[in-house]
């Protein structure tokens, strides 16, 4: 009864946690023009820190994963909160574009990664039921980051120059991150799940290479490219291209707004779906649907046919996102989940670190968005069929369900 009630615990920690990280690497859009104006540095190098933090958080990700596996995930959550408050403390005194760009990037993006694989595989080992649903709940909690941490940024630079502003976001994360990092608790799924424990199916005595050959992880990690590429290009050059339907600015950065509030609902309504119909299931539909809602931008004229659109691309594709953790519970040791959705999250980091540029491209060569959620749609489509491919692993006779 103690680990039922102390697993919300769990769960309220690692939202929490991951509306900072995640909201410490985002704050750069929101500094980048009063860095720019104060420094005399160019907005595509400064910008280049959140590419390099993208690929940081993507290579980190396994590391992370892995080494959560191994000592448990509060030690590693403490240092990544540490170096996260650090990096931006730094970043805020960097005297150069490229110490900037190594400080906030390298360093700032690799420490987010320390937050995401070790936490969702912590929480998904806490669960044996609602899993969907917890799952997705810390999930909720980075998509908090746009609608917390990036107004408060706002603010701050509004009060202060962005160095100040900066570090008092450092100060912010190290005074709430460290606190909750040690809330969080190695979850008791892995001493039922020893290496020598006798085993009951083929997945119970499995390597970490074998997990790392097997079909499912490689199937797991191509699908969440495919998928993060769907939704990096839509979601990074949407309010550029509201732009040049002729939307002003400040309406134009409000779609942005109108997409992260429709993920939290997504969140915990594709939660609750995977829940009750089974993550894989849901999974595959959603990814189904995200497609069409990326190629439905191209119809989107004024601001309330992007709201709409918005909306509804945001709610499935923040919707989708929690369900390879809970697939990957499903199908992998508690072992070893760190290593293996830090594996996927390093596969979806690189596919948000491509729509980006690709999109940038597809601009520059045809002086139209459109041919970027033409693209984007495709990305989906193969998202799609790659899931289609598939296959849990069997279970051995007797075995109860995962709710």
């Amino acid at each position: 009864m103690t680990n039922l009630r102390y697993r919300w615990v769990i769960v309220a920690a690692g939202g929490l946690l991951g509306c900072l990280a995640v909201g410490a690497m985002f704050s750069l859009p929101v500094f980048l023009r009063p860095i720019a104006a104060d420094t005399g540095w160019s907005v595509t190098g400064i910008s280049t820190a959140m590419t390099i933090g993208f690929l940081a958080m993507a290579f980190a990700s396994m590391a992370w994963g892995g080494l959560s596996d191994r000592i448990g995930p509060r030690p590693v959550l403490l240092v990544g909160s540490t170096l996260i408050a650090g990096s931006l403390a730094l970043a805020s005194r960097a005297t150069s574009l490229v110490e900037f760009q190594l400080v906030f990037g390298l360093v700032l993006g690799g420490a987010t990664a320390a937050v995401f694989a070790p936490m969702m595989a912590c929480v998904t080992g806490w669960f044996d039921t609602h899993r969907s649903l917890a799952v997705s709940l810390v999930s909720a909690g980075m998509g908090m980051a746009p609608m917390t941490m990036s107004p408060l940024a706002a603010w701050l630079v509004t009060a202060y120059d962005w160095r100040m502003s900066m570090l008092i976001l450092a100060v912010i994360c190290a005074a709430v991150m460290i606190p909750a990092s040690l809330l969080v608790r190695r979850p008791p799924a892995v001493d039922a799940e020893m290496p020598d424990a006798p085993a009951a199916d083929a997945k119970a005595a499995m390597s970490v290479g074998e997990a790392m050959r097997s079909p499912q992880f490689i199937v797991l990690m191509l699908t969440n490219f495919f998928c993060c590429a769907t939704h990096s290009g839509p979601i990074f050059h949407t309010v550029s291209y509201a732009v040049s339907c002729g939307i002003p600015m400040i309406a134009a950065v409000t779609i942005y707004s109108i997409e992260g509030l429709a993920g939290m609902g997504g969140r915990v309504a594709f939660g609750l779906l995977g829940d009750r119909f089974g993550a894989r299931q849901i999974l595959v539909l959603g990814l189904l649907a995200q497609s069409f809602g990326a190629l439905a931008y191209v119809l989107a004229g004024n601001l309330v046919s992007f709201y709409a659109v918005a909306a509804v691309f945001g709610f499935i594709y923040a919707g989708v996102m929690p369900l390879y953790a809970v697939l990957a519970r499903e199908n992998f040791p508690q072992r070893m989940m760190g290593t293996v959705i830090g594996g996927t999250a390093m596969a979806g980091g690189l596919g948000m670190a491509l729509g980006p540029v690709a999109g940038g491209m597809i601009y520059d060569a045809f002086a139209s968005y459109t041919w970027l959620y033409v693209g984007a749609w495709g990305m989906g489509i193969g998202a799609f069929l790659i899931a289609m491919l598939f296959r849990p692993f069997p279970k051995p006779a007797g075995a109860p369900a995962v709710a």
